[in-house]
């Protein structure tokens, strides 16, 4: 047997996953897509931070959130790393210059090769006094996490080495970390299809008779099944694979509130992702497992998958340049309320090269009014999110049991409008 797949999904079946390319191609791709982004994210990061030079500083077994998104793929970064990034001007652009004994394989200017502290140290207070700058952003943010990677003891090392006017020109560089991180391009969005792709092939075959036997395989197993297919693919997972039970009342009584079985009636609900090609993918997931002699999940779950994608489209529809996460809550929110979405949750975070930041937030599971900090953060061309949100209602053939029904889908918004990366699910998958 398989499981009732629905055409909507955008899902391959079990058992038909998406090719994962070799190590040395992903190298190759990472390599290009880096070299791509330093061409043409870069400068309007900078320019648009106001910062006229940026240095990313860190350590071999430490090393910055940020600063892996700058280098390649097939390189190794012993001891010291020092990144030096001066805008010349829109007609002559960014110089990148590498200061450490890391490949950069072509990216980056490399006058220094070496491993000796004291001599990068020395080139640094040079490069700086020649280029004169007037704003040099550090990695010292306040509200994204992914913009203070630079440790207190290179800070302190950084102040002592510079000479003193260049020290009281050092500025957080926060909004260009978070432009840069959050902006993927043209070519980023076309691979995230394949990412995701593959990411929903996953789940499709967790939810499918190859890997579950009701009455016997657990929760857990399924926790792990994904995790060791991920493991055997070569990949990562962008966090612990969570799979969980939504089950009636009537059915607690009887197995009780802790038992972890799948079995017969219950509504099984996904929120996993996986790391490829420095892409995350987040998604949750529904599924239902047939009693003997029913052909379909109750009315009541397929009411409420109904109103989750009404909500999805509401999501998207809200969508404009320039707003903030906060804007877009309320907007959606408000939206969905006139338009009688039972108690409409959003709960969406930006995503792509990191899981959680830096882009804008759109409310948290427990704050749907306003989020301070991330949720400040204005909407641009070319970020992705995951589509992250539930809504609630009774079911009538669990005796009026409320639920709530949470969706996940992995969303872009381009100057085109939001959409969805790959599919997305419209209907309770069957098992």
């Amino acid at each position: 047997m398989t499981s009732t797949l629905r055409a909507s999904d955008g899902n391959h079946g079990p058992g038909s996953l998406p090719r994962v390319m070799p190590v040395r191609q992903q190298s190759q791709i990472i390599q290009e897509v880096t070299g791509d982004r330093l061409d043409k994210v870069l400068p309007v990061a900078m320019r648009e931070a106001g910062l006229d030079m940026w240095i990313v500083l860190c350590q071999e077994d430490d090393l910055d959130p940020v600063f892996t998104s700058l280098i390649p793929m097939d390189t190794w970064c012993p001891i010291l790393q020092m990144l030096v990034f001066f805008d010349r001007g829109p007609e002559r652009g960014v110089e990148r210059i590498n200061l450490s004994g890391t490949n950069t394989r072509g990216l980056y200017d490399w006058p220094y090769r070496g491993q000796v502290e004291v001599d990068q140290w020395r080139l640094l207070r040079e490069i700086v006094a020649e280029r004169d700058p007037q704003r040099i952003g550090i990695n010292v943010g306040a509200v994204q996490w992914a913009a203070g990677g630079l440790t207190h003891n290179l800070y302190l090392q950084l102040c002592e080495q510079l000479p003193s006017p260049y020290c009281e020109r050092l500025v957080s560089a926060e909004r260009l970390v978070t432009r840069w991180l959050a902006t993927l391009s043209d070519r980023e969005l076309l691979l995230f299809e394949h990412v995701v792709r593959l990411s929903k092939a996953i789940i499709a075959e967790c939810y499918s008779h190859r890997v579950i036997v009701p009455g016997v395989t657990t929760i857990d197993d399924l926790v792990w099944h994904y995790w060791q297919r991920c493991a055997d693919l070569g990949l990562d997972v962008s966090f612990r694979p969570h799979f969980g039970i939504i089950r009636s009342q009537a059915d607690q009584e009887i197995h009780g509130t802790e038992d972890g079985v799948i079995r017969p009636g219950d509504l099984l609900h996904c929120d996993v992702g996986l790391r490829y090609l420095r892409l995350n993918s987040d998604h949750q997931q529904a599924a239902y497992v047939l009693r003997p002699g029913e052909t379909a999940a109750p009315e009541g779950l397929d009411a409420l998958m109904r109103a989750c994608t009404r909500l999805q489209d509401v999501f998207m529809g809200e969508f404009a340049r320039g707003l903030t996460g906060n804007e877009l809550l309320s907007r959606i929110l408000a939206r969905a309320r006139r338009e009688g979405i039972p108690q409409p949750k959003v709960y969406s975070h930006s995503l792509g090269l990191y899981l959680h930041e830096p882009g804008p937030l759109i409310g948290l599971p427990w704050e749907q009014e306003h989020c301070a900090g991330r949720g400040d953060v204005p909407l641009e061309c070319n970020y992705a999110f995951t589509m992250e949100l539930s809504v609630g209602g009774p079911v009538a053939e669990w005796g009026g049991q409320v639920v709530r029904l949470g969706q996940e889908e992995d969303v872009c918004y381009t100057e085109s409008g939001c959409r969805v990366i790959h599919g997305r699910q419209t209907a309770i998958r069957l098992i």
